[in-house]
């Protein structure tokens, strides 16, 4: 068993970057779904589908839901679905955190969470000038 992943996203922004990491590896190391959100979806409906999703990913060590932007429609379906046990949210999706999450697949799902924040924020830096 181990973790599953779904990424929250507005719009498609979670297939691309889910797209990009798949050109990174040769499989994907943990069972990954994606939910966009448009603009005119209905949220209610949106949060369904999002349940079905983390159900079916979670094969009993948990789910980690990357949402793009905290405060955003989509964060707020991810943060519902926290109110399970053994799922976890993390905010800010960029590619970086993501393909953290993926190159430590055997975590557990905490560590998980440690390793995308940790991703997340190592990926953003000042070049040089």
């Amino acid at each position: 068993m181990s973790v599953g992943l779904l990424l929250i996203t507005h719009n498609r922004l979670g297939d691309e970057l889910l797209g990009t990491a798949r050109t990174m590896f040769q499989r994907m190391p943990l069972r990954v779904a994606t939910l966009a959100v448009g603009k005119n979806d209905k949220p209610e409906e949106v949060q369904v589908a999002a349940e079905r999703m983390a159900a079916e990913l979670d094969e009993g060590d948990g789910v980690l839901l990357l949402s793009d932007m905290f405060g955003s429609t989509p964060s707020n379906i991810a943060n519902r679905l926290a109110d399970v046990e053994r799922r976890r949210v993390v905010y800010g999706l960029n590619l970086p955190m993501l393909v953290r999450v993926l190159n430590y697949a055997t975590l557990d799902l905490d560590e998980l969470v440690a390793k995308a924040c940790s991703g997340g924020r190592d990926g953003v830096t000042v070049g040089e000038v």
